[in-house]
């Protein structure tokens, strides 16, 4: 009986999370420390380490940035450099599920390249929606935009805002 059961509640499980009901996006809400970054995508042998700010609600900018990651990945190859993608304000939407680049964005994060989105640009939204935005499975949920930037650029990491 109780395989029956654990056989029925994983098959349920899997069916919800392939629908995207079941996944929480990975977050650092409970565990943010700015002196102690941490990372969905740690890279340990990472030779160069890059924060691309995402702010503006573009398509165009959207796909620079990622173009922008790609190059860096061909450039210095996965192992050698960690990127992480920090989205805020109407970047926010670029991580939604629905988006333009939704399945890039999914595809990228297979790569290596984490993308972080901000939970006080989230509330600011869900003031005005009713709920939490939706976002993309992969997407990290890091406590602000800005503080996430800056405690990447204090560990090292270069800054581009394309």
């Amino acid at each position: 009986m109780k395989s029956a059961f654990g056989l029925v509640l994983a098959v349920a499980c899997a069916v919800l999370a392939s629908r995207g009901i079941a996944r929480a996006n990975p977050s650092m809400l409970n565990n943010f420390n700015f002196d102690h970054p941490t990372f969905e995508h740690p890279h340990a042998f990472a030779t160069h380490h890059v924060v691309i700010q995402v702010s503006q609600g573009d398509l165009a900018r959207w796909n620079l940035v990622l173009n922008n990651a790609q190059n860096l990945l061909e450039a210095f190859g996965n192992d050698k450099v960690q990127i992480v993608v920090v989205t805020y304000g109407p970047g926010l939407k670029m991580l939604f599920p629905h988006s333009p680049v939704a399945k890039r964005v999914a595809a990228m994060d297979q790569e290596g390249i984490e993308f972080d989105a901000c939970h006080k640009t989230m509330e600011a939204m869900a003031r005005k929606l009713g709920h939490m935005p939706k976002l993309e499975p992969t997407a990290m949920i890091v406590p602000g935009g800005l503080v996430r930037i800056m405690q990447l650029e204090k560990a090292g990491f270069d800054y581009i805002k394309p």
